[in-house]
């Protein structure tokens, strides 16, 4: 594979050594917890309680999903430590006394069941059964999800943002 990768020209930003189920798993298990699922949980979560409380909704966007790109660009650029020496001193100290508060041990239980399950195979065994069923659910849940009040708001905001590039769900 190392050979192949290298005629291919993919090993310039270099490679790591790993196992197809360290891949299988590591990939599944951060696209669940972080990424794709815990990201826009948390996200939405903020959003709700900052509107429940009175809160525009296009600030609470602003606030708690757009501007997540920029501590994501920091973090990728040179990890945690970087991204908390950029941030202002009330950012980085909140953050280190909120993040625990939000997640706690109960929720690092919640991720290692994650892990758990994937490691297992039943996520696979779920997902293989929603494929069969031509992913009727999945596509269900994100027409559902876009109804969610965050949606209308962050269209609004982004038509504010012609500068911003790319294709836009409408």
């Amino acid at each position: 594979a190392l050979s192949y990768a290298s005629l291919v020209g993919c090993l310039s930003a270099g490679a790591m050594e790993t196992t197809f189920r360290e891949e299988a798993v590591t990939d599944l298990f951060g696209e669940q917890v972080v990424l794709c699922g815990g990201v826009p949980e948390l996200v939405r979560a903020a959003f709700d309680e900052l509107v429940e409380r009175g809160y525009a909704p296009e600030v609470a966007y602003l606030e708690c999903l757009h501007e997540l790109k920029i501590i994501a660009d920091l973090m990728y650029e040179g990890g945690i430590r970087y991204m908390r020496d950029r941030i202002s001193r009330t950012a980085a100290w909140g953050s280190l006394e909120t993040g625990p508060r939000v997640i706690d041990k109960s929720v690092r239980r919640r991720i290692a069941a994650v892990l758990d399950d994937v490691e297992s195979g039943q996520f696979a065994k779920r997902w293989m059964k929603e494929s069969a069923d031509d992913e009727d659910r999945l596509a269900g849940r994100i027409r559902e999800e876009s109804k969610h009040p965050m949606e209308a708001a962050g269209r609004r905001v982004r038509s504010l943002m012609p500068y911003l590039s790319g294709d836009k769900v409408s």
